[in-house]
């Protein structure tokens, strides 16, 4: 643990050596090296959805946006209670707890839907028939052993991984990045679940195929003002909309000015998907910190959870037996 705090604030003092920035002036959209400065804090909380919700408009007018951003406020917020006992009871958390995003993505002044652009519709391509037994089969044992053990759950709920694995989606809340850049290594801090990737610029080539890691492996490299990076060797306990260890992810970070990264990910999954698809999210820069994401502290969900399950195994088998 000490060695990969000491790395990280090597990372971090190289970074603030190579880009400093001017007390009386905006930050320098380029590095000592020549390219693009992506280090700040970023966030990329959006209304906008990764799919098109059915019935909504590709484009949208700025009244129209203003119009829907209003209604999903409205519909979403967790404070409502006007609502079926079993519906507010869903919304457990009050609305200060969430940071989904006040208005849709914007990308060069155009209102966005959906945050898939390709395919144009705006909507994950079709799945692979291999992909579809898959994802039948999980769901019917997920149905069948949704709590025999704690490796039932997702890895979110044992606090072990959440929105940190390329690419790097909205969540309901802890939405933030921070980026720390030298010539060598790209660094990205991830509040959610507090995870760090750390990216080389080395050329380098991916580890074996048989090295499979959750994030798996990052490579970057620069095409002119974009830092493109490159991620294989996932293993099959993590996954984007469905995705396997096939999973291969190419993502694009353009500084387009001072408080905006543009940032684009491919997903080509051969096995799952029928095409690759593609997705832009803007970063937005923030002054909000970073905290630290201690799931484990005080959280007895899981523990609650697999109680809950002997307990109702224990109520069948009595009501059985009468």
């Amino acid at each position: 643990m000490r060695s990969r705090v000491l790395f990280l604030s090597v990372l971090a003092a190289a970074a603030l050596a190579q880009s400093p920035v001017p007390k009386d002036g905006p930050a320098p959209l380029r590095t000592a090296d020549g390219h693009s400065d992506l280090q700040g804090t970023w966030t990329n909380s959006t209304m906008t959805l990764l799919q098109r919700p059915m019935g909504l408009s590709r484009v949208l007018t700025e009244q129209e946006a203003t119009q829907f951003e209003e209604a999903v406020k409205k519909d979403r917020s967790s404070d409502r209670h006007d609502g079926p006992a079993e519906v507010d009871l869903i919304r457990a958390y009050n609305e200060l707890f969430f940071d989904r995003g006040t208005a849709l993505a914007r990308v060069d002044g155009v209102v966005r839907t959906s945050l898939i652009v390709d395919p144009p519709d705006g909507h994950l391509p079709p799945y692979t028939l291999e992909a579809r037994r898959r994802l039948l089969a999980a769901d019917a044992y997920a149905q069948e052993h949704p709590a025999d053990r704690a490796r039932d759950r997702s890895l979110a709920e044992r606090c072990l991984l959440w929105a940190a694995e390329p690419p790097l989606v909205p969540a309901p809340y802890n939405s933030n990045y921070q980026i720390v850049q030298t010539p060598e290594y790209v660094m990205i801090l991830i509040e959610m679940m507090h995870d760090v990737r750390i990216i080389p610029l080395d050329g380098s080539p991916h580890l074996p195929s048989d090295v499979r890691l959750w994030m798996g492996d990052s490579r970057g490299h620069w095409e002119g003002k974009t830092l493109v990076v490159d991620t294989t060797n996932f293993t099959d306990k993590t996954s984007i909309q469905g995705s396997d260890e096939n999973l291969h992810v190419t993502e694009r970070f353009t500084r387009v000015d001072a408080k905006t990264i543009l940032y684009s990910f491919t997903i080509d999954d051969p096995t799952t998907f029928l095409r690759p698809w593609t997705a832009e999210i803007p970063f937005v820069a923030t002054h909000e910190r970073i905290y630290e994401y201690a799931c484990h502290e005080g959280n007895r969900a899981l523990r609650n959870i697999l109680t809950g399950a002997r307990a109702e195994e224990k109520q069948a088998e009595e009501g059985g037996q009468k």
